[in-house]
């Protein structure tokens, strides 16, 4: 269905409101992730690995919707600060499979923590219903659009 035109597309805002969303969400998280040394970016990286089984720098790419040279910089960075390890694949040498440091281990248990107050901060001033609506209506645009992450989170419930 198409809702918009060349003629109202000037006044919506929905492009504005998501994109401003986004920005919201990582300023807060940083926020959160300051006594940890770690950014938002760098964050999502080690949700993927840890929640979401990535272990390929290719898999992160594919996850993220970033370039392999902006993963490599941010895994070099991740690796930097001990949080991650590169090994190579025992099957094919040119693979290289990423693997949570203990460091890394440690922060990943606090992420869901983090990740929570992170949330409930900027979502806080929601009804319950509305979260929930919210949810459905980005979860629907991202199941047309066939996001593997959407698809893996609905599958495993």
């Amino acid at each position: 269905m198409a809702h918009f035109t060349p003629d109202n597309f000037h006044s919506s805002l929905l492009g504005m409101l998501l994109g401003r969303t986004e920005q919201l969400k990582n300023r807060i998280l940083e926020a959160h992730l300051t006594p940890y040394c770690v950014s938002a970016p760098q964050f999502k990286v080690l949700v993927m690995i840890a929640q979401f089984g990535a272990d390929t720098p290719a898999e992160l790419c594919r996850m993220l919707s970033l370039d392999s040279g902006s993963m490599t910089r941010m895994l070099d960075r991740l690796e930097q600060k001990a949080l991650i390890e590169r090994t190579r694949s025992d099957a094919d040498r040119r693979q290289v499979r990423l693997v949570l440091t203990e460091e890394g281990k440690k922060l990943s248990d606090l992420l869901p923590h983090i990740g929570a107050k992170a949330m409930n901060e900027m979502v806080g001033m929601l009804e319950v219903e509305e979260l929930a609506t919210l949810e459905q209506l980005l979860t629907r645009i991202l199941v047309a659009a066939e996001d593997p992450i959407t698809l893996a989170r609905i599958a495993a419930k």
